[in-house]
């Protein structure tokens, strides 16, 4: 059961497959008593899956059987017991994705010849995923955040270690002195190789970049130059080893100012385009504008959810959870389309967009 998400793997998702790809999504809850449901609408969303697949006449016996074998395998990597706010379940001939997100999403079965992503993509976007690198002399970790939650990462050679040599001891038995550890040559090049191997990190999954370290291991990673040189330095050493609570609590301050600076621009955003009536607000306006490809900037609260219906012209009005005709992933349908037709997408807090409909767009014209 996965838990993060990647540009790269988004992108594999989302290429057709032979029909039927089958994908079930389901609301799933952190604790109980709440999670003891979580069982029983799992059982029902297969079963829902089941019943298509026996029905559908586009459906062979064989792929039929295969998936449903794929759809066991996928049950049995699924940890409910670990469950986040939602559940999303991939299966088709040869393959099959298990993806626990911490953004709820609607129940549904659907049989198509492609996976329904737009929740995974509306999840990445929210999680606001960071990169920390912690340097030590003989050892840089890669840290994948997101939130106040940081596991280390194994991509692309990562941790990176070096045995140190040995100390002058003459010259501290002499002088007292131990000469620093990040003078030595070889660790500029160890850091060079860190940097190198950071280039091709973000080149498959850009993100901002937190370096963690002495004063002296920064600024030889500064002189490394090239990947690394827009990351924001926060002087704490010792996190190259962990653990990840500590990497959080270190950049905590860092990524509070970040969410604030990045709000308030967004917020500015906004206004000014309202100025110049390249604004749009509301669920049923911004879904019009982003249909037609012409939303620059998307911005979201984030927890916002609403489910709706389509009237007879094509407007969105609210709707009960019942309905045949709702759509109860309305936001992260419009959140995937904005960033298809290249949008730039912001999450803010809650109620930053009261007086705009919780959703607001800036319009390219």
């Amino acid at each position: 059961m996965h838990t993060s998400l990647t540009p790269t793997a988004l992108a594999e998702l989302r290429e057709r497959r032979p029909y039927p790809a089958v994908s079930l999504t389901l609301p799933t809850h952190r604790r109980s008593p709440d999670n003891a449901q979580d069982a029983v609408r799992l059982r029902n969303v297969l079963a829902e899956a089941e019943r298509q697949l026996e029905q559908d006449p586009g459906v062979t016996r064989a792929a039929r059987e295969e998936i449903r074998g794929q759809l066991a395998a996928a049950v049995d990597e699924t940890d409910l017991v670990h469950a986040l706010d939602g559940l999303v379940i991939f299966a088709t001939v040869g393959e099959h994705h298990v993806y626990a997100l911490p953004r709820a999403v609607p129940e549904r079965v659907v049989l198509a010849d492609s996976f329904l992503t737009r929740n995974l993509v509306a999840a990445y976007a929210a999680q606001r995923p960071y990169w920390v690198l912690s340097l030590a002399a003989d050892r840089v970790t890669l840290w994948s955040g997101s939130g106040r939650h940081v596991t280390e990462s194994a991509a692309d050679g990562f941790p990176m270690t070096r045995s140190p040599a040995n100390p002058d001891v003459e010259r501290e038995e002499r002088i007292g002195d131990t000469p620093s550890t990040f003078n030595d040559e070889e660790v500029r090049h160890f850091l060079r190789d860190a940097d190198a191997a950071l280039r091709d990190v973000l080149a498959e999954d850009p993100r901002p970049l937190y370096a963690t370290g002495e004063d002296a291991a920064l600024a030889l990673l500064a002189d490394a130059g090239t990947a690394a040189a827009t990351a924001l330095h926060i002087r704490h050493g010792g996190l190259a080893q962990g653990p990840p609570d500590a990497v959080v609590r270190a950049v905590a301050p860092a990524l509070a100012a970040e969410a604030r600076r990045e709000t308030g621009a967004a917020i500015e955003a906004l206004d000014e385009a309202r100025g110049r009536r390249a604004f749009a607000g509301g669920v049923d306006e911004v879904w019009a504008k982003v249909s037609d490809a012409r939303i620059h900037r998307l911005v979201v609260e984030e927890n916002y959810r609403v489910t709706v219906r389509s009237t007879d012209d094509d407007h969105l009005v609210p709707a009960e959870d019942d309905d045949p005709r709702a759509r109860a992933d309305i936001v992260d349908e419009i959140v995937e389309k904005a960033l298809d037709t290249g949008a730039e997408v912001t999450f803010v807090p809650d109620d930053a967009l009261a007086d705009n409909g919780r959703i607001a767009a800036v319009l390219r014209y």
